[in-house]
């Protein structure tokens, strides 16, 4: 277990290294720190030296990957690559155009995305799995047929429908909650609680009906028969075998996820009012702050390849027939 958790730590480095390469190209090379320049300042006033002075107030100045001027490991060090991109290694981000700590401002923005990410997350899963069983149990009837057609027609809606759905019925029309806002303690309750409602409704039709088909899948299976053979009832038999069994591929698609909800949801937080990491990255993006989207980006692919190596840590967990040597 040990040998294989360091080989896969070893074979993500080469990927955070193409990941901090690519983005560097695209924010360095592509969109060059003059462009950067250009953009925050406006038209009316670009002139030479307010670029320059622009660049030397967030150290732009320097060469982007090789200082010839400078003597040692300076011609390395002192350069946009080892002080913007290579630091994020150490997990040092820097500090945003507007001169704010990106390290800070992450951990500030980490509890509002996971309270509304996280019970997101276990109920809809909850929710998904449940409703998915109950379409297995009456497979090939009236309700199954209906509950598919629900799925196909709750994927059909667009993610932003149910929001502003949301938020004009239940804010605006019924006042049950605020429209938006946030709040920390017991009293964010009610600023998060139509956020979490709306993210599990939105995601029904996607998980339930890929669920119902992998529980499908497995009933079709000759343990399952032969459980039936023995007399178990269908209840018993779904939620004692078929449900055991299908939690392999099941957790390929929610451990993956668990530590993505650190990252928020950009839609969720930018229209709920929610100072999560969701919205940290949206006002990044409109304000052309590219300090704070390159670190997100980083961030982002770090969590994913955590995901990824629980995800075949859990394999083990869940089937004991899975070695990882």
């Amino acid at each position: 277990m040990l040998a294989y958790l360091l080989r896969r730590i070893l074979y993500a480095v080469p990927i955070l290294i193409g990941v901090n390469l690519l983005t560097f190209t695209l924010f360095f090379v592509v969109n060059t720190p003059d462009d950067m320049a250009r953009m925050q300042l406006g038209i009316k006033r670009v002139t030479p030296e307010a670029i320059e002075k622009w660049k030397q107030q967030r150290g732009y100045d320097k060469p982007l990957l090789v200082n010839s001027a400078a003597s040692g490991a300076g011609k390395i060090t002192d350069t946009i690559f080892w002080q913007k991109s290579a630091s994020m290694f150490a997990f040092d981000f820097g500090y945003s155009d507007d001169g704010r700590s990106i390290s800070r401002e992450i951990q500030t923005r980490m509890m509002p995305s996971l309270a509304i990410a996280l019970p997101t997350f276990l109920i809809g899963l909850v929710a998904y799995v449940s409703f998915a069983l109950l379409m297995t149990l009456f497979r090939a009837t009236a309700l199954d047929i209906a509950g598919v057609a629900l799925c196909v027609l709750l994927m059909s809606v667009s993610g932003l429908f149910y929001i502003i759905g949301g938020q004009f019925l239940v804010s605006k029309l019924w006042h049950l909650v605020p429209i938006s806002g946030y709040d920390g303690g017991m009293n964010g309750f009610k600023f998060v609680v139509l956020p979490i409602l709306i993210g599990v409704v939105s995601g029904i039709g996607s998980s339930s009906r890929w669920y119902r088909t992998i529980f499908l899948e497995e009933i079709g299976k000759d343990y399952v028969r032969t459980a039936r053979a023995k007399g178990l009832s269908e209840l018993r038999v779904l939620f004692a075998h078929v449900l055991k069994n299908a939690m392999i591929p099941i957790l390929t698609g929610v451990v993956v996820v668990i530590p993505l909800l650190f990252m928020g949801s950009l839609l969720t937080e930018s229209f709920f009012g929610i100072p999560g990491l969701g919205s940290y990255t949206i006002d990044a993006i409109n304000a052309q702050d590219f300090s704070v989207v390159r670190a997100m980006v980083f961030l982002g692919s770090v969590l994913y390849i955590a995901g990824l190596i629980l995800t075949d840590i859990s394999y083990t967990i869940v089937d004991p027939r899975v070695r990882l040597s």
